[in-house]
């Protein structure tokens, strides 16, 4: 695993609708501010930001939001998003605190308007790429594999010791592709968690042999319709037949799964206010994570 160095301190880019649902079901709503309502997502959230501050010194926190399901995406595919539940009465008190909540630690947020979190995050991987910096992407979305290269990496959530690091290499190991080639792989393989089902009978496996042999969606729809190809069975027929009958249904599927762009400023740099953050937790009922902030060094001065 790569060590990010001090001079090239990067930029974290959180997608706050994934950390906050993630710490919603993973902690008890016994959790409660001075008023009894549930502040686990809060707390759990706030936990997970301050390892990964811990851990890799990024030089300013963005919380991104936006839209559950963009148009685009429903307009291409209606099913889009469409068996997810609606937000926990729970949760959504703090939704509407996390901005408040998390502005008191120094962390700025930004929302993506008709657009998503994820699209957000691409744009703001971009703007860092472009200003020659380092961007880390705290998301639970695979999806956001796509945007990884040598001046941005995923930071993934779950891990045994604290979210893991997923650079390029990391994503050929886990899927056999490169990241650029992941669009095309969701579109191939599906993605059960956004309601897009893939091309039929062909599957995760299969999906990464045929990027990996022929390099992208566009070129096996070509194949699948080329007669010669057909000839030397350069494609099994049943994956040919599928890429036949599904081809407008594949690339929109593709469409759903590339970001979009977000017109973003890169932040500033904004260092961690341990004392404000320590205030709003403590006021949130949060007594441990306050004491913990509150025995945080202040932040050194150049």
């Amino acid at each position: 695993m790569r060590e990010w160095p001090p001079v090239a301190a990067p930029l974290l880019a959180v997608d706050a609708p994934s950390l906050l649902y993630r710490a919603f079901f993973a902690l008890p709503k016994s959790i409660a501010d001075p008023e009894g309502r549930p502040v686990n997502a809060l707390l759990g959230t706030a936990n997970l930001l301050l390892q990964a501050v811990e851990q890799h010194r990024p030089r300013a926190v963005v919380l991104c939001f936006g839209a559950e399901a963009a148009a685009y995406r429903t307009a291409a595919y209606p099913p889009y998003h469409a068996d997810r539940p609606p937000m926990p009465d729970e949760l959504a008190h703090q939704w509407a605190d996390a901005r408040g909540f998390f502005g008191a630690f120094g962390w700025s947020s930004l929302d993506a308007g008709d657009l998503e979190a994820d699209d957000l995050l691409g744009s703001l991987a971009a703007a860092e790429r472009a200003a020659g910096g380092r961007a880390l992407l705290f998301t639970g979305d695979r999806d956001m594999f796509q945007c990884v290269d040598d001046a941005v990496a995923v930071l993934f959530p779950g891990g045994r010791t604290g979210p893991a690091l997923v650079e390029a290499d990391e994503v050929r190991r886990r899927y056999g592709i490169d990241p650029r080639q992941v669009p095309d792989f969701i579109a191939l393989r599906g993605d059960p968690s956004d309601g897009l089902p893939g091309a039929r009978g062909i599957g995760e496996k299969g999906a990464a042999e045929l990027l990996r042999e022929h390099g992208s969606l566009e070129r096996l729809l070509e194949l699948a319709r080329d007669p010669a190809a057909q000839a030397r069975r350069v494609l099994k027929p049943r994956a040919a037949a599928a890429l036949v009958e599904q081809a407008d249904e594949l690339r929109s599927f593709r469409d759903i799964a590339t970001l979009r762009t977000v017109a973003v400023q890169r932040p500033e740099d904004r260092p961690l206010d341990a004392a404000g953050a320590a205030a709003a937790a403590r006021a949130r009922g949060m007594a441990r994570l306050a004491g913990r902030l509150e025995r945080l060094p202040p932040p050194s001065r150049p």
